[in-house]
């Protein structure tokens, strides 16, 4: 996840952050083959500890936590050593948190955090989100959606129009590499209300190979309101 680690803070350094005070409701994820954090304590401004578990290849049951400093700010449950800060935009309600471990020897906190605002604009509905963690541009296909991201861009998509019977769409990606295009993913994805995409794609730094991670999520759902 070498690539990613270079991308991230391109990727946060536009954002003007939150308040002092606020409050996230957050879900954590360690990408497909990346060795997850091992169990965190979330420190709240008031000093209160939130155990903060983030499972590999899915998305962790939700949690509400507090700013301090316009951060949140996870603290090692072991040794209680400062382990990853993730600034959260100004504004930002909900959240998706991917954490990633820094370089070896790198100074500074050993695991950072790309932060994906969890709302409509990014997953519309029973649609996708994709993020270009590679070095050049790629493009790809969704449904009848054919788009272009450069290094550091991530776009959500809606759910696709043209399905088949089974509610299956064709998804391809192509990479850049130099000035060659090669195909990394080409797939039948099923897309239904309810349902949602994250999509990465990198490219492996051990392999040099072009990779594609998806992750399958479910909406929510809302409780029923009180009987009156």
């Amino acid at each position: 996840m070498r690539v990613l680690r270079l991308f991230l803070p391109l990727l946060l350094s536009c954002s003007a952050f939150a308040q002092e005070g606020g409050k996230v409701t957050c879900r954590f994820l360690a990408l497909e083959g990346a060795k997850p954090p091992p169990a965190l304590l979330h420190l709240a401004a008031d000093g209160t500890e939130t155990p903060s578990a983030v499972p590999a290849n899915t998305l962790s049951p939700e949690l509400v936590l507090g700013l301090k400093d316009n951060a949140l700010h996870f603290l090692s449950a072991e040794d209680r050593k400062p382990a990853a800060t993730a600034k959260i935009p100004a504004g930002m309600k909900r959240a998706i948190l991917i954490f990633v471990a820094a370089d070896k020897g790198a100074a500074g906190l050993p695991w950072r955090v790309f932060v994906i605002e969890d709302s409509s604009k990014n997953f519309p509905e029973g649609g996708a989100y994709v993020a270009n963690f590679h070095r050049q541009d790629i493009r790809f296909v969704i449904g009848e959606n054919k788009t272009m991201l450069k290094p550091g861009g991530s776009h959500g998509f809606p759910r696709p129009d043209k399905r088949d019977d089974f509610n299956m769409a064709p998804v391809i990606f192509q990479f850049q590499q130099k000035e060659v295009w090669t195909t990394a993913s080409e797939s039948m994805l099923r897309f239904v209300p309810g349902m949602r995409y994250l999509i990465f794609a990198y490219v492996d730094p051990a392999s040099g190979r072009p990779r594609i991670s998806t992750y399958q999520d479910f909406k929510r759902a809302d409780p029923p309101p009180p009987v009156p």
